[in-house]
């Protein structure tokens, strides 16, 4: 049996896309909002991970280049699979906790990083047009989880099952899932 060079093994394994953002929200329930000179919509603070950096110093690292924000970040509240599509190559999304920020903080943020065009903080049922679904999806299920408690492992998000057991619409996508807490829903 003829044997495959370790190194050749290596090269052919798949490489995934990372990505790593953080939600930041107020005591009224909106979510702090980029709007990016390189995308038509808007999305949270963060960005792409790079070689060899780990989510969490990604979005770190992202935060303060995007929002001047020092901030130190731990465990996600989301990490969503995103298959591949007509754009882009199939990732996962790390969303984690930013916590807190008021209106006055908000506005006080000084933006340096040519990518950002402006920064707000939104309800999400108000800036339904501006965003992609999938995001709104995300969102929705890192606050419910920040609010609740653990973390959840989904796939491109239908719904959510709170810890009350109720299920939360978001898309209606074929084949979605999500498993927060470790609880399995099917769409």
């Amino acid at each position: 049996m003829d044997v495959l060079p370790f190194d050749y093994y290596v090269a052919s394994l798949n490489r995934k896309r990372n990505s790593a953002a953080a939600v930041f929200y107020d005591a009224d329930g909106r979510v702090l909002l980029v709007e990016p000179t390189h995308k038509p919509h808007l999305d949270l603070p963060g960005g792409a991970v790079e070689a060899d950096e780990p989510p969490w110093q990604a979005v770190a690292r992202e935060v303060y280049e995007e929002l001047g924000l020092r901030r130190t970040f731990a465990a996600p509240v989301v990490i969503d699979y995103t298959p591949t599509n007509e754009r882009l190559s199939e990732g996962f999304v790390w969303v984690f906790d930013g916590g807190s920020v008021t209106e006055s903080q908000a506005k006080a943020l000084e933006l340096t990083d040519p990518e950002i065009g402006s920064v707000a903080l939104h309800h999400l049922d108000e800036v339904t047009d501006r965003t992609k679904p999938d995001l709104v999806g995300r969102i929705t299920v890192a606050l419910e989880v920040v609010n609740t408690g653990g973390f959840a492992l989904c796939g491109t998000i239908i719904r959510y099952v709170s810890r009350t057991g109720i299920r939360i619409p978001i898309s209606s996508r074929r084949g979605d899932w999500c498993l927060p807490r470790g609880r399995p829903l099917r769409g």
